[in-house]
This record gives C-alpha cells, structure tokens and sequence, in this order.
C-alpha cells in the first residue's frame, strides 16, 4: 500500500478524545510515536502465532502496521477470533520492536503496537482470492470479485500511479498553455473506425444517441468556437473486440486539440510533454528524448510494422535483386512471375546456428507460414554461408547479402517473399521474434517515434471500394488538389495519397494518434465523396461540424493518447486491465456487476424497442 505518514482526525490533541476509528493511518506510526497511545483501523492482513503470541499485520490505504496481542492483554481473546480481511479497530502502546525483529522494508518497520482493545467492525467470509501475496488466479474469477483484487498491495499500488500519472499529464497541460474542457457524453453516431454503443431515446422514439468514441467532433468545434488549446482526460467509448493492449468498451485518453498549429508545432509541443511523464515514472529506465519521425512506408519495409518497437535494433531490407534468376528457384519464379513480389532479409547477429535457424523455421510454421528461409554464417563456410538457399544461390550472391546486411561469422539471415501488402505483418513478428530469441531488445529503455505520412485511403476489399485509411477529419497532404488529381489518375494514385496524420509509438505500442484537420468545407465534401459520400449525406451526417467550417474555422490539429496504454508500460503491466479499476474481461462482460444484463419489457415498451433474438445457428 501506499506508504505515506497521515494522521487522523483526533491526533495531537491534548488530553482530547480520540476519533471513534483511529488516531493515526496504518502507514504513519514512526520511533517518534514510541510511548503514546494509537487508534488504528483497517483490514487483518494476515495473523502469526507464534508460541501464543499473535502477531496481526492491519492494513489500510495508506501501509501497514504489527499488532501485538499476548495472554496477558486484554483483547488477546479478541485477537484469537480475528481471520484475514476483518475490519477491525484496535487500541494499543506504541512499543519499539525487539532486536533483530525490524522491518527495513516497512515505513513503520521499527515499530509495533501492544493491542489493549480490539473492536470488530465487519467480519469477511472465507476469500474467494487471496488478498496476501501474488497470487496466480484465473482472471475472470478475479474480475468478479475486483473488490478483492484491488486490495492486492500490487494491483492497489497500480492504481495509485495511475492517478499520479493522470496528476502529472494535467499539471504539465496546464503549464503547457492548455484548458480542460469537458465534451458531451450522448452525442451523434460518428465513424471513428469502431462500432458504437447506441443509446434508444425514450423522448424521441425509434432513434438513438451514440457514446463517443472520442470528443474528436467537439474538439474540432470548440476551435471553430474560438477557444485554444483545449485537453480532456477524456472517456471513450468504442464497441470492439479486446486485446490486450485495448480494453473493451471503454477507455480514457489524454485528448488534445490546438488552433493555427502545423503538423510540428504539435510535435514541438506534446513530444516535451510525453517524454516528461515518462521520464517522471520510468522508474531508472532511459527514456527517449530526441524522438525519430518514421514515414509509414519507411516504418512498413524496415520494421514490418506502423508501431514498431525500436528497442529492438533489427531493421530489414530489401534484397529482392540477389534472388533474381538466381538458382533459388522459389524466389526467382515469383519475382519473374509478379513484379509485386519482393524479398525481404531479417538479420540475426549472433543466430548463425543451425539449431536456432531450425527453432525459427518452426516458429514460423506455427503462425501458418510454410517455413522461414535462411542463410547462416559459421567458420567453415566463410562468406558462402550454409543452408538450402545458400546452396542454391551460390556463394556470390550470398556473400553479397552478407555484405548487404552487415552480417559477419556467427550470424544469420532470414527471408520472405511475396506481395509485401500480404506478407510484412508477418515479416515483422519474424523480426519480434529474432529480438525475443536472441535478447537484442533493450529492456531499460522506452522508444518513442512519430510515425508519420500515413496513406489517407485504404481498399475496402469487402465492399470493393475507397475507405479512410485512419481519421476521415484528416487534411489529405496537397489539399483538395491532390484529391481531384489523384481521382482523375485513379484508385492506385488515391491509395497512394498521404495524410497529415501520425502516430506516437513506444516500445512497440501505438500509445496516440492525431493529425491535422481538413477545415475546408469542399475539401471535406470532396474527401468523403470519393469514398461514395455525397455533399448531402455529409451534411446529414456531420452536420454540426460542415455547418461550423462555413463560418470561418482557423487550421487546426491535435492528438490523442491512450492513458491505459501509457500506464500499462509505465507499470510494467502485460495487460491494460491491470491498470484499470472496473475493467470488462475479454468477452467485454463486467462480471462484477452483471452488465450487460437483461432489461424489463416495461423498460423496453417506454424505449418503444422490440428484442429479436439471433437465430439459433
């Protein structure tokens, strides 16, 4: 718990009455203290007996503190009757340890009290978890009594630094020039890349309010509405499936907007501000300070990945020329066959093992792959290197790739092939993998990037048609120009088109996103009509916001930074629902209360909704 040395009310008056629950917290008791009498409540961390005297550790938000009750005290039958996680009240003599009994690890390691009274304030039935120690239980069975959970000195401790955090994010915005502006929670329908959860209107029957997925229209109004440097700790509210990195169904993020900004002015201005958080809780690990800016094509062939972990010193290349009509038949085919295919090497300094070359082989059969090519380097090859495909690519080709990649004796390289669209998500779990394998990540850092020049479109393969790639609030790069020539030119010079969009990643998480906005009605109306938006149906949709750019709206952008992300690696944590109170479990059911849960039909009827229930598959 948190250790910190807070007095209750009571405390430091003379010969005054002490306060009906406690004199001081179960943190705050220190040598000073020895000789005077204290009030302490809290919960029974656990009980010792040892040769008939009982030893209760009680626990508050604040620490904890060593009871000591012996036959000859007063509340020693009381002490006897008390089990794990009673709320007690306890009276007693603030005694100095015996010698050899400290606790350096405890704040009031040098100190006990002798128990004169113990009052029982609740009883607690047998746990379901165990709140002593770090216990490995199943996480449903944890999340259904969160209660319990949150009691654990870790998880408790988690959610501390979550505030501080939260604490230290508002403070430097304030410093920083900005305001916190609270946005409306029933809102409109809006596409931000997720489903909504839908809100019936009892009012307006048959139609519906949205939870926002984020404040990403108001913001933008509220610069339109001539206020400047707006920031929210902001709930959101997406219906998507869980991962780990993402809770279901709500979340927080730091959400961030500015007027009469370019895409670096925003840089300039969150990059001190991130790094300065991170800095404050990172706990002796280095923290980034001059951050990288990645083009997203760049960030795609080097690290097969928009959210690369750059802890990882592994960068791939392009070596699709050593295999052309090379005797690597499989390679050569496909590169003569498609002008699409290219061949990227993924280095592994220090992987020039057959054993760990195989290891990665089947590795990549595993995640559905045929298998991962290779070419090792040991002594007795020389710059030949050895493998089937360095057999049949001969040793000039494979001397070169060695060359190439800057690869010597002791080492390897491994190879895929195909449409790069198809296969460089692939390619960069291989890169993961060979980091993981051979410990090459830098565990005591945090790597910050901005990943930058995002595509604006993508193909939407199941509708057959243009979809945004990320944020349609995006300006494209060129304005409205580049989207009539790129529509003129057609589908492969639209999906080339760039965004003014960009991401932070760290540590291989994309923890924000942002960019900078499309503030021009007609180029609005335009970006949408290319995805088979009419003028009309972008009116109806974003009414609030086409309306407000008809009336001046300055150039503006912003970001948004997910907080669960950010303290989850501040933490150290595996899962964002480590750093959430009430978190849903990946089936996005809160098994704590019940939700969601089945509604009456009188609820229904004032709804004026009809439950039809899915058909039996």
């Amino acid at each position: 718990m948190a250790a910190a040395k807070t007095s209750a009310a009571g405390e430091g008056k003379a010969g005054g009455a002490l306060h009906r629950y406690r004199s001081h917290t179960c943190g705050a008791l220190r040598p000073a203290d020895i000789g005077a009498t204290a009030r302490l409540s809290g919960w029974v961390h656990r009980v010792r007996d040892h040769g008939g005297v009982l030893f209760i550790d009680l626990r508050d938000h604040y620490g904890l503190t060593q009871v000591v009750a012996d036959p000859d005290s007063a509340a020693f039958k009381t002490a006897e009757a008390v089990r794990s996680e009673w709320v007690i009240r306890i009276d007693g003599l603030v005694r100095q340890r015996p010698e050899g009994t400290t606790n350096a690890e405890l704040p009031t390691g040098e100190i006990e009290v002798y128990a004169s009274e113990i009052e029982v304030l609740s009883e607690a039935r047998e746990l379901p978890v165990p709140v002593f120690g770090e216990p490995d239980y199943p996480e449903d069975l944890r999340l259904t009594y969160r209660f319990l959970d949150l009691r654990r000195e870790t998880l408790h401790a988690i959610i501390m630094r979550r505030l501080a955090i939260t604490r230290s994010i508002r403070q430097r915005m304030h410093e920083a020039g900005f305001n916190e502006f609270p946005t409306p929670i029933l809102t409109a329908s809006s596409p931000e890349g997720a489903r909504d959860f839908l809100v019936p209107s009892r009012i307006h029957a048959g139609r519906f309010y949205a939870l926002p997925q984020a404040p990403q229209q108001y913001k933008q109004l509220l610069m339109v509405s001539g206020f400047d440097r707006y920031f929210q700790i902001a709930p959101c509210f997406r219906d998507e499936d869980p991962r780990a990195d993402r809770l279901p169904g709500e979340f927080y993020q730091l959400d961030v907007e500015m007027s009469f900004v370019e895409q670096e002015d925003i840089f300039q201005t969150m990059e001190p501000i991130m790094t300065g958080v991170f800095e404050e809780f990172a706990d002796g690990k280095r923290v980034d300070t001059d951050w990288q800016r990645i083009p997203y094509d760049t960030a795609i062939a080097k690290y097969g990945s928009d959210k690369p972990d750059l802890r990882n010193p592994i960068e791939m290349q392009d070596v699709t020329e050593h295999f052309r009509g090379s005797g690597f038949k499989v390679f050569a085919g496909m590169i003569e066959k498609d002008p699409k295919v290219r061949v990227w090497a993924i280095p592994a300094k220090g992987g020039g093992s057959r054993a760990f070359c195989d290891r990665m082989n089947a590795w990549a059969q595993k995640e559905g792959q045929p298998g991962l090519g290779y070419i090792f380097w040991r002594e007795d090859e020389g710059a030949a290197g050895a493998g089937p495909i360095a057999k049949n690519v001969g040793s000039e080709r494979a001397a070169a790739i060695q060359e190439q990649m800057g690869l010597a004796t002791g080492d390897a390289c491994f190879f895929t092939a195909g449409d790069p669209a198809r296969f460089y998500k692939f390619a960069g779990l291989a890169r993961d993998e060979v980091g993981r394998e051979l410990k090459l990540v830098d565990e005591g850092r945090f790597a910050f990037a901005w990943i930058v020049d995002f595509p604006f479109y993508e193909w939407n393969e199941e509708e057959k048609k243009i979809d945004f790639s990320h944020n349609p609030f995006s300006m494209p790069k060129g304005g409205r120009a580049a989207l009539e020539a790129a529509e003129a030119e057609g589908r492969d010079a639209l999906l080339a088109l760039k965004a003014n969009q960009y991401d932070v990643v760290c540590n291989g998480y994309e923890i924000a996103s942002g960019s900078v906005r499309n503030h021009i009605p007609e180029t609005m109306v335009k970006a949408f009509e290319i995805t088979g938006l009419g003028q009309a149906e972008v009116e109806d949709r974003f009414g609030g916001l086409y309306r407000a750019f008809q009336y001046g709206a300055p150039p503006h952008g912003g970001m948004a930074a997910g907080l669960e992300r950010m303290v989850m690696l501040l933490t150290g944590t595996p899962t964002v629902r480590d750093v959430a109170l009430f978190p849903m479990n990946q089936q996005a059911a809160d098994l704590l209360m019940g939700a969601p849960s089945d509604v009456t039909p009188k609820q229904l009827r004032e709804l004026s909704i009809r439950v039809v229930a899915p058909e039996k598959k």
